[in-house]
């Protein structure tokens, strides 16, 4: 066992400018491969004596904080005041204490998680920008745009969870009156930890998603040295080694993002949907051909790409009017009444800000999976089954509370 004092300086020194620095007595839980350690010999009375001063070649500290060790081989570990895993005990405890205090505090603020589902899945339609580029796919965006991803979902938590998230004083971010750092990896258990971080064993928020998997995760770990590789690149960043990324405490774990539905058809489909020459007739083509599915907001802008791209999708000359004449509905997610008619037709069932089609037929009354518009009963048509008349005319609607609002107004 290493013991001694650990002496940090805060910064290089600049002339003129003194350094802050501090110091501490007792077991020295400090990285062999991050500092410069010195063995000094001993005497037989205990007495420390620089003859026989053997230099270790651990390398030279690098990073914002720099320290030194002067360290003492204690063959007598009695005289310790208190055992190295005592010590590692009572911190675990108190760690456990500030997570479970964050892990609640989120929970509170998110219990189905649909408020953070929404940040991954806006932060990659952010990143695709389809609207103006007609992107869809992470394979499409270039490196520089790939790593902005971590940045751009820092910004997006902290907007969305401006309710419990402030501005931290040491890391990104503060929850409970606790400094988190937030780290995002497109590789899940691939986050860098900075020096600033593990020196003082500050807590991590860990977050990957694949948007081809349709899959994000968010969870809480503490950068303490039982969790970190030993290793350090040229930054003096590290990662979390095994244990690390087992200790990790999920908010979220392999969560559905909502669905990119652009990714879930087959690519013939996809370049059929492309073909079209105007923004209209994507956005038919789209609907036409991916029916009793889920159609985000931003997979029509990027179908359509226009400024108005909404109009494609509405009454009056849009998909709804014209699909109508081919026995189709368009039902909208913001909408109460869209909803309901969707669950009468046992169909997938909009979110706020969705669209789902669907080709109807006429039904027998009181058939299951039927709903009654314009008087008559009617149904989801079967695989192969073509609608042979027009789709009814859907009810006058009013617009529902989306989750994240009313999970926001209750708070």
């Amino acid at each position: 066992m290493w013991v001694g004092t650990v002496r940090s300086d805060r910064g290089p020194r600049r002339p003129g400018r003194s350094r802050r620095t501090w110091s501490r007595q007792g077991p020295i839980g400090v990285s062999p491969r991050y500092c410069r350690f010195e063995r000094v010999a001993q005497d037989r009375g205990g007495a420390d004596t620089r003859r026989g001063a053997q230099r270790l070649p651990f390398g030279n500290l690098r990073g914002p904080i720099h320290q030194t060790m002067l360290a003492t081989r204690i063959r007598d570990a009695s005289v310790l005041p208190m055992a190295p895993e005592n010590l590692f005990d009572q911190d675990q405890r108190e760690q456990d204490d500030e997570i479970n205090g964050i892990l609640q505090e989120w929970h509170e603020a998110d219990p189905d998680n649909s408020r953070g589902a929404a940040v991954f899945r806006r932060t990659f339609d952010q990143l695709y920008d389809g609207q103006h580029t007609g992107r869809y796919k992470w394979a499409q965006l270039s490196k520089t745009e790939r790593t902005h991803f971590g940045t751009l979902i820092e910004i997006n938590l902290r907007r969305e969870f401006s309710d419990i998230i402030l501005d931290g004083e040491a890391m990104d971010f503060q929850i409970e009156g606790i400094d988190i750092d937030c780290k995002y990896s497109q590789t899940d258990g691939g986050w860098m930890i900075p020096p600033e971080a593990y020196d003082f064993e500050h807590l991590l928020l860990v977050s990957t998603a694949d948007d081809t998997a349709g899959a994000w995760s968010l969870g809480v770990v503490r950068a303490s040295s039982g969790n970190l590789r030993t290793s350090r690149n040229r930054d003096a960043k590290t990662g979390l080694n095994r244990v690390g990324r087992q200790n990790i405490r999920w908010i979220s774990r392999h969560a559905a993002l909502p669905p990119n539905i652009l990714l879930r058809i087959s690519e013939s489909d996809v370049s059929k949907i492309f073909s079209g020459r105007s923004g209209q007739a994507r956005v038919n083509s789209l609907l036409r051909t991916v029916t009793n599915r889920r159609i985000g907001r931003n997979t029509i802008a990027t179908v359509a790409q226009q400024d108005d791209y909404m109009k494609r999708v509405r009454g009056n000359g849009g998909a709804r009017t014209i699909l109508a004449e081919e026995g189709i509905i368009v039902l909208g997610g913001d909408y109460e009444e869209y909803r309901r008619i969707a669950e009468e037709l046992g169909a997938v069932v909009p979110e706020p800000g969705e669209f789902v089609s669907l080709p109807l037929v006429p039904a027998s009354p009181g058939s299951p999976h039927t709903t009654i518009l314009d008087g008559t009963a009617w149904r989801i048509a079967r695989d192969g089954e073509v609608p042979d008349s027009p789709a009814p005319s859907l009810p006058s609607v009013r617009r529902a509370p989306s989750a994240a609002s009313t999970s926001r107004t209750e708070r």
